[in-house]
């Protein structure tokens, strides 16, 4: 059998370690062919991008970030042909399956081909941790490591000047990110998506901890927090890097570390600065926990094909890996858990 795999979205730690499960175990147990396809969906639509992937191309990468298949934000059904395309080019190479790895863009293309009629498993992916079905997606504890060691160092240079210090994280729609690191770094505040923060009130939290004898705090912030400036505001404000739409339909967020800085000094008269982690956090060496959820994923995604298992994404359920409609992944986001609000919110101000 010949099957085809590739990387969709943003990078993230452990994707190499999903391609070398997947190499590895097709080769040598089930004496597949395994198809590296380049740039995404891209790769599909452009027959030069499609390559064979031996037990050569996969050793030692294991460790290593990003994908070494590479990855694009190319959505097929946005292109003209992009269907007919994908399933001429599938044919040509003899693609009997495809195991497509990414976030909830990638899998949504993954469940409308397999509406259409091609063989797919999804795998899912993204530091956001926000796709639903999974506890767990690989890359997200890797990208809250990053992020946590980022809050204890900015707490000593918090702490020596006096400061407000605002961390923006990542976490368009979801604020997992920012509150398990947020909760990990003794975070003063935390804000995320899922809850509508309200900058006076953010301001008189800080007053208060300032009068018990704090005179520094350590705010963590989604890059996608919807902020007010009180409860009696109506409209709720998402900052933007510009206009620009992807394929996908996304606007680009970030920055809003800054206007909550500028908001929040202005509010309280404390010196205020700003930390953007920005890709830092989804680059680099994988954690332990991230390689080995991610090898787990790979050897259950060939197994799928094997199996014929189609239409289906590996999930993480408590400590099994089970399958998962592709069909019911995007109908959702898989918010913060209401429990670790609450208990994030017991060490604010």
């Amino acid at each position: 059998m010949r099957i085809g795999i590739l990387t969709g979205g943003g990078d993230c730690p452990g994707l190499n370690a999903v391609i070398r499960a997947v190499v590895r175990k097709g080769v040598l147990n089930y004496g597949n062919v395994i198809l590296g396809i380049y740039q995404g969906w891209k790769g599909l639509l452009e027959d030069n991008l499609i390559k064979p992937l031996g037990l050569r191309d996969v050793s030692g990468i294991l460790h290593r970030g990003g994908t070494i298949l590479r990855s694009s934000r190319t959505n097929p059904f946005k292109q003209k042909d992009g269907l007919e395309k994908i399933k001429e080019n599938m044919a040509k190479h003899d693609m009997s399956a495809l195991i497509a790895v990414g976030g909830e863009d990638t899998l949504g293309v993954a469940a409308k081909l397999h509406e259409k009629g091609v063989n797919v498993v999804g795998v899912p992916k993204t530091i956001d941790n926000d796709v639903v079905g999974t506890d767990r997606t690989f890359g997200f504890d890797t990208a809250v490591n990053i992020a946590t060691e980022a809050i204890d160092r900015i707490h000593t240079t918090a702490e020596s000047h006096n400061r407000i210090m605002v961390i923006e994280v990542m976490g368009r729609h979801a604020g997992w990110i920012a509150t398990e690191s947020g909760l990990a770094g003794g975070a003063d505040i935390i804000l995320i998506p899922e809850k509508t923060t309200y900058i006076s009130e953010i301001c008189d939290l800080l007053k208060r901890r300032h009068v018990r004898g704090k005179d520094f705090s350590i705010v963590v912030v989604s890059e996608g927090a919807k902020i007010k400036l009180s409860p009696e505001d109506k409209e709720e404000d998402m900052v933007l890097q510009d206009k620009k739409i992807d394929e996908f339909g996304h606007v680009r967020l970030g920055g809003i570390g800054y206007k909550v800085a500028d908001l929040l000094e202005e509010g309280t008269g404390y010196e205020t600065r700003v930390v953007i982690l920005g890709y830092v956090q989804r680059g680099g060496t994988p954690t332990a926990y991230d390689r080995v959820l991610a090898t787990r994923f790979g050897i259950h995604a060939i197994d799928y094909v094997q199996q014929n298992k189609f239409g289906y994404m590996v999930s993480l359920q408590g400590t099994k890996i089970v399958p998962y409609a592709l069909s019911d992944v995007t109908t959702q986001i898989k918010t913060v858990d209401q429990e670790l609000i609450d208990i994030s919110e017991v060490f604010f101000g």
